[in-house]
């Protein structure tokens, strides 16, 4: 994916204030974004607890990454590891790790860790296959 980047900059970003590509960022400061990202629009980042994006990962449009949730007090750091892939308006909760190389399909709620090379889906998300390594 890298190549499709090659004049990737990393964003402004400044809270509650949409990226000139239409994502949004509350608590920036609790960001750490890696390289090659591609963060469809309209996602927003609740990192008031720590998200972490590692390089070379894809989040669809319309997604929702939550550090904290206010319905049940949970919170906690949501690490979305190398290259894996989160598909459209899907919902990550707080303490989830994405392992690299996962896949998230459309429109899951994820709710527990993704182990790598696993495509989970569903609401809430369960695995639906491992690739081979």
């Amino acid at each position: 994916m890298a190549s499709r980047f090659s004049n990737w900059k990393k964003p402004v970003i400044k809270h509650g204030i949409p990226t000139k590509w239409q994502w949004t960022v509350l608590y920036p400061e609790g960001l750490r974004l890696g390289k090659h990202t591609d963060i469809g629009a309209y996602t927003l980042l609740v990192a008031k607890h720590g998200i972490e994006i590692e390089d070379d990962v894809q989040i669809g449009s319309h997604t929702s990454i939550y550090s904290y949730s206010t319905i049940d007090n949970k919170k906690g750091k949501v690490v979305l590891k190398k290259n894996c892939k989160v598909g459209t308006h899907s919902s990550i909760m707080p303490g989830v790790t994405i392992g690299e190389n996962a896949v998230v399909g459309a429109h899951s709620f994820v709710t527990k860790d993704v182990p790598q090379n696993t495509t989970v889906a569903g609401v809430p998300a369960k695995p639906l296959k491992k690739k081979l390594t």
